[in-house]
């Protein structure tokens, strides 16, 4: 699996994310991308963007990084097939380029979340979920300040009849709509979850529950 890191002024979670990726293919293979390139290496599978504050998340959360050089090579990525994760602020992002419907709003209790959160599987349909089962609860950690996720009734339906919430959160901590937690675009290559799975995929986290969404890419490409 050949995968690529965003990476942005201000992100944090860059690296935890490439060892992620790595853990589940054993190589050192998932490149740094700053964000002032304005192409992707050649024969990439997988794109992340990690959680942070990508430039001090000024006008909105991730508006900025939507907008710097690398974001149009990702959303050409994205419109031809390639698979593309976006974590806390990372989903922000992909929600600000299109990518992915629906915005991040201030959390309901306008106060900063750091803690681990219930998850429930809400579809195994999909190459970042197939290692769970539909309806699984899982255990991820949170952090964000503006994860609330917002939708109008008519693309809520869409996402439903569509079956693209990827997770729900178990006990609802920002007030996001339907408690998701996480989506899928229109081809399900497209990935958006405030949950940090990268901080729950090794033993020494405590906490393996995140390890799955990476084993499942890397089993979607190995049969591909």
């Amino acid at each position: 699996m050949k995968a690529a890191v965003i990476q942005f002024p201000g992100s944090n979670c860059d690296r935890d994310m490439a060892v992620a990726l790595n853990q589940v293919t054993g190589n050192d293979q998932a490149q740094m991308i700053w964000h002032k390139e304005t192409s992707l290496p050649d024969g990439l599978d997988v794109v992340a963007i990690p959680g942070g504050f990508s430039f001090g998340d000024y006008l909105r959360c991730g508006a900025i990084a939507a907008n710097s050089p690398i974001a149009q090579a990702v959303i050409d990525f994205a419109n031809k097939g390639g698979y593309v994760l976006g974590v806390c602020n990372g989903f922000q992002v992909l929600t600000e380029t299109g990518l992915l419907p629906g915005a991040l709003m201030r959390n309901a209790g306008l106060k900063f979340l750091c803690k681990s959160v219930g998850l429930r599987v809400a579809t195994a349909s999909s190459d970042f979920t197939s290692a769970y089962t539909k309806g699984d609860v899982i255990s991820v950690p949170i952090a964000h300040h503006d994860g609330n996720y917002t939708v109008d009734d008519a693309t809520l339906a869409q996402l439903r009849d569509q079956d693209r919430i990827a997770f729900e959160y178990v006990n609802n901590p920002n007030g996001s709509v339907a408690d998701i937690a996480g989506v899928l675009s229109e081809n399900r290559r497209v990935l958006g979850m405030m949950p940090h799975p990268e901080r729950a995929a090794e033993s020494a986290h405590g906490n393996t529950d995140g390890v799955e969404i990476f084993r499942s890419l890397a089993g979607a490409l190995l049969s591909a």
